[in-house]
């Protein structure tokens, strides 16, 4: 009889990885289906402090109800990073305008002048922008990156580990200059009853991505079946997905899991606050040794013309931003756009 299709993503308790023996491997055997089947699932047991969920969703409520000019002091079109602020409908999935406003932060880095020779990738490093009617919120923001990217790792080597590897296999490749990308978003009430996008339909580029949502649905995962899951948002759990250098690095044991978020009914705000781990810029791909009994199930690395994956972190992270961000692109990126034609 075929297993049931999952209706609900699953919830794993990430206090298990480091409990006895026994409990860590029912754990891992938990973990590993969590990720192979669905791909999206939510995690408890992380020790993050409340007050730190709790103080990034009351700033960011306060920083989108500042006059727009105070939020278009911060606007990405100043940062040939793509870091800031941006309005409604200037960020793009699938070629169609989201129904979103955002601030985009990374890591606190000098910019780095790019050189002959250098790749594309050396223009993602540099500054993030900080609104100044809110001082507040760099802190605030930074201690949450901080704990989503001790959480994040913590998953990752629990994935190490659940894939038959040391636990530190990932390590190398996040460190000081390891990749980052926080977004604190809203998500307006619909423009109308028809139009539903807040983020159409995609999958996220990076090894990992963790997300704090407010009590306002709207996220859904496609499931084996290619029909939409609820991600019902659970007090005091983070909702975590495979990304696409997973996918890669295991072959497609693990793969990637398209996922969208459906704009809150007319009148209503949603708030989230999502965490993408990246390695460094740097990075290259190598696909696990991963155990024969892992191995023989291995699906392929996902053949999408539209949207190839490259193993190359950093090349993969510019074409990610170019398409997404037009404006941005087109002021800062001209020539690669060109050279890329």
């Amino acid at each position: 009889m075929p297993a049931a299709l999952p209706t609900a993503l699953p919830v794993v308790d990430l206090s298990r990885f480091r409990a006895g023996p026994a409990e860590r491997a029912a754990f891992l055997v938990e973990l590993r289906a969590a990720a192979r089947d669905v791909g999206f699932f939510y995690v408890t047991g992380h020790g993050v402090p409340a007050e730190v969920t709790e103080g990034i969703e009351v700033l960011a409520r306060r920083f989108f109800a500042l006059p727009v000019e105070q939020r278009l002091e911060i606007e990405n079109i100043h940062s040939p990073q793509f870091r800031g602020y941006t309005r409604t409908g200037t960020e793009h999935t699938g070629g169609t305008a989201d129904w979103r406003e955002q601030i985009d932060i990374g890591p606190e880095r000098a910019a780095v002048e790019q050189r002959p020779g250098d790749p594309d990738w050396v223009r993602l490093i540099g500054p993030n922008q900080w609104p100044s009617a809110l001082p507040e919120l760099r802190e605030a923001v930074l201690r949450w990156q901080d704990e989503a990217l001790r959480v994040s790792r913590e998953v990752l080597r629990a994935l190490a580990a659940a894939l038959g590897q040391d636990e530190g296999y990932f390590d190398a490749w996040f460190d000081e200059e390891s990749s980052l990308h926080v977004k604190i978003v809203r998500y307006p009430g619909r423009p109308d009853p028809d139009s539903d996008q807040g983020v159409g339909a995609h999958k996220d580029y990076g090894y990992l991505a963790l997300l704090q949502q407010d009590t306002v649905g709207g996220l859904q995962v496609e499931g084996p079946d290619g029909q939409w899951i609820d991600a019902t948002p659970l007090p005091g759990t983070f909702v975590v997905n495979i990304g696409e250098m997973l996918e890669i690095a295991t072959r497609g044991y693990l793969t990637a899991t398209r996922h969208r978020v459906v704009s809150p009914p007319v009148g209503v705000d949603r708030f989230s606050v999502p965490f993408f781990l990246g390695p460094r810029l740097d990075a290259v791909v190598e696909p696990l040794e991963l155990p024969a009994e892992l191995a023989a199930q291995v699906r392929g690395v996902t053949d999408d013309p539209d949207n190839p994956l490259l193993a190359q972190f950093g090349e993969n992270a510019v074409v990610g931003w170019l398409r997404s961000h037009p404006r941005v692109a087109e002021k800062y990126w001209s020539d690669v756009l060109a050279r890329r034609a």
